[in-house]
């Protein structure tokens, strides 16, 4: 191979000043880091490549030992960027330098939505206007509230309102793409690349095509190299046409602290009762197991970052996972999913899809089930997952959220009411609130719209909130308290760390106890066991 393997330093200087660059990774996952490493020396020697539009659809680098986006966070590197998600912050005393970059206005920031980045690479690539999508409308990617700007400085409207047929959507423009870098695990002589070792196809073969067509180039970073003609063409991900150089990494991670995970890229599958795992305790599984009574056998369940992340540790120890089937947004179709900084892969999946073929399954309402993490939410059941009154540092990005939840038949958003140093006493029948966190969570206004309410009641959207203390329920009225945990008092221990006057059912529930045992006892063939009130 002599036109196309080059070193990390080689392929860097392809990137000219002013370019926009694409870069495709998952946090820790499918990052090229060795790449990213070698721009970021390159400009620290010779002030080139600077003034980048850096276009990430999920987040570059996990903020702990697969630094991505971090090794270009330097002051005049980047003048702009575009992203679906951001680095993860390590802790509150050292958040990720872009954070600071954005917060500083040192930078222009967009935060647009995962799949709707990744699906406008394929309008990129096919010389096509740009993206048309509902994803975002009356949330904060709306023009009409913030356009998905992050920071003083980013003035410009990026999405644009249009109206088709007498009905709204987002237009999200296409810009040239002139760098690529993406990454796989095998390259032949001509440039092909396959994937055998990573857990997502992501939006590789998009980006790269996008890059190609606009006449500007594609960096592959893989594992290892092989003479021409040796892959199986079903096994290429990226054609080598598309491809101009290849940097090889023979130490890259499949993510965040696993080296190797053949039961998460499909090589093979592991024995169930083999998965080392500490499923959740305390309040945390208490919410998880409310969540578990409002699954049926056969659901597609989506998951998304945050304590709903944890559901499929409760569902393998509860002995159900054959029943159910869980989906997350980069392409994994069954199996266990992973949690923590790792999500996005799963241990024995059924199927791995590119991730904006995912996305068009999401953007559909194609699953049964979506459950959600939530930072606030207010009287209008509107969702905020992007800032955080308890880490007003965290610049995380929305992600996916917003794909996920435009056209979900059911949601389940679940968190606690309060954050900051709540407390509780949990006993098998009943639950009794010790001390409430500092900040409320559930508020007359959220800071930012991920998710609008009032939109989803005249789309006739289901949607419960599962808290620690309550559940709410959206209804065509508003916002209804339905159910309180056993043990608590709704003057005493709800009412007061709720912003607003809330709306209580007629007939308030009483939460079923059997979500304050370790186990609720579901396994068995569909259809489940009943259980009635008393826990029986």
């Amino acid at each position: 191979m002599t036109s196309k393997l080059m070193s990390a330093d080689e392929a860097a200087r392809l990137v000219a000043g002013g370019s926009t660059v694409s870069v495709c990774g998952i946090s820790g996952g499918i990052t090229p880091d060795k790449v990213m490493k070698a721009l970021g020396r390159r400009y620290a020697e010779t002030g080139e490549p600077g003034d980048l539009k850096m276009v990430l659809p999920v987040a570059v680098g996990d903020g702990y030992d697969i630094l991505g986006l971090e090794h270009l966070a330097v002051d005049g590197m980047i003048r702009e960027i575009i992203a679906g998600s951001f680095t993860i912050a390590r802790s509150s005393e050292k958040p990720p330098k872009i954070y600071e970059m954005i917060i500083n206005n040192k930078v222009r920031a967009y935060n647009i939505p995962i799949g709707t980045l990744m699906q406008l690479h394929r309008e990129i690539a096919a010389g096509r206007p740009g993206m048309i999508t509902e994803v975002g409308l009356g949330t904060f990617l709306d023009p009409r509230q913030e356009g998905g700007r992050m920071n003083a400085v980013t003035t410009e409207d990026l999405v644009q309102v249009i109206t088709l047929n007498g009905k709204e959507y987002l237009f999200y423009p296409a810009f040239p793409v002139d760098v690529a870098i993406v990454r796989g695990t095998t390259a032949d002589e001509d440039g092909n690349v396959t994937m055998e070792h990573e857990f997502t196809l992501s939006a590789v073969l998009a980006m790269a095509m996008a890059a190609h067509n606009c006449g500007g180039h594609v960096i592959a970073q893989v594992k290892r190299v092989v003479p021409r003609e040796s892959l199986h063409p079903q096994m290429v991900r990226i054609p080598g046409i598309f491809v101009d150089a290849v940097v090889i990494d023979e130490n890259q991670m499949l993510t965040t602290g696993i080296r190797d995970d053949p039961a998460a890229s499909g090589e093979a599958r592991m024995p169930w009762n083999s998965i080392v795992m500490t499923p959740p305790a305390g309040i945390r599984r208490a919410m998880i197991n409310r969540i578990l009574l409002e699954f049926k056998p056969g659901d597609v369940i989506n998951l998304g970052f945050g304590i709903t992340s944890s559901i499929p540790q409760v569902v393998l120890e509860e002995g159900i996972l054959d029943q159910l089937v869980f989906t997350t947004e980069h392409g994994c179709i069954g199996g266990y999913p992973y949690d923590g900084i790792q999500f996005g892969g799963a241990v024995n999946p059924q199927a791995l899809i590119d991730a904006p073929s995912q996305f068009d399954f999401l953007d559909g309402g194609g699953p049964d089930l979506i459950c959600l993490s939530f930072a606030e939410m207010d009287r209008e059941g509107n969702v905020n997952v992007t800032r955080l009154q308890q880490m007003p540092h965290v610049l995380a990005g929305a992600g996916g959220f917003s794909n996920i939840v435009q056209n979900a038949k059911r949601i389940i958003f679940c968190g606690t009411m309060t954050a900051g140093g709540v407390q509780y006493d949990i006993t098998e029948k009943r639950l009794k609130l010790v001390r409430a966190g500092k900040f409320k969570k559930i508020v007359n206004a959220v800071q930012q719209v991920t998710f609008n309410g009032p939109l989803a009641r005249q789309k006739g959207q289901q949607v419960l909130y599962v808290t620690d203390l309550c559940v709410f329920e959206l209804t065509a009225r508003g916002l209804l308290l339905t159910e309180i945990a056993p043990g608590l008092d709704l003057e005493k221990d709800i009412l007061p760390h709720v912003e607003f006057g809330v709306t209580v059912a007629t007939e308030l529930k009483t939460t079923n106890p059997i979500i304050y045992r370790h186990k609720l006892g579901l396994m068995g063939q569909p259809p489940w066991k009943e259980i009635d009130d008393a826990g029986n």
